[in-house]
């Protein structure tokens, strides 16, 4: 799960580098062939889509860096975490649903994918089977029973 979305963010990361490196410098250089660079909309768009790659570039680069250094042999495989499929009781509209707890750049609500850092994803890390959670969210309070969970070390080979 996590080598397919440093995947993604790597190839990213290489299309931003060859924009700033390959097509920027030919879109300043044209810019600023037109004249003078004060008035000149262009450059000053093509200049601040340089700067704003270049930061978003610099926030991609340290978030591969974080993810990379995620050990998943030591995640928890009695406790809900990162990976694990969990399949809740919603107690408010009697409804069990099942989600993956995944990194928010994998959260995919149409295939019940959510991120850790979600407030359900928060309130269900740590929890094991039986528990039940009460869990703020924007429209108020939900409260789920946990009826099973399944560690990432048991899903790994099925992601």
């Amino acid at each position: 799960m996590t080598k397919k979305l440093l995947e993604r963010l790597t190839a990213s990361c290489r299309e931003m580098e060859h924009e700033l490196k390959a097509v920027l410098p030919d879109e300043i250089g044209k810019a600023a062939a037109l004249g003078d660079l004060s008035e000149n909309a262009e450059y000053e768009a093509a200049l601040d889509r340089q700067r704003l790659l270049q930061s978003k570039l610099r926030q991609l680069k340290s978030r591969i860096s974080d993810i990379s250094v995620i050990d998943l042999h030591r995640l928890p495989v009695d406790k809900i975490g990162y990976g694990s499929i969990v399949t809740i009781f919603d107690l408010d509209n009697d409804k069990e649903i099942t989600y993956q707890l995944v990194l928010p750049e994998d959260a995919e609500a149409s295939r019940n994918c959510i991120s850790i850092s979600s407030p359900i994803g928060r309130a269900l890390v740590g929890r094991t089977e039986g528990d039940e959670v009460t869990v703020p969210i924007p429209s108020g309070i939900k409260n789920f029973e946990i009826l099973s969970m399944t560690p990432y070390s048991k899903t790994e080979q099925n992601l």
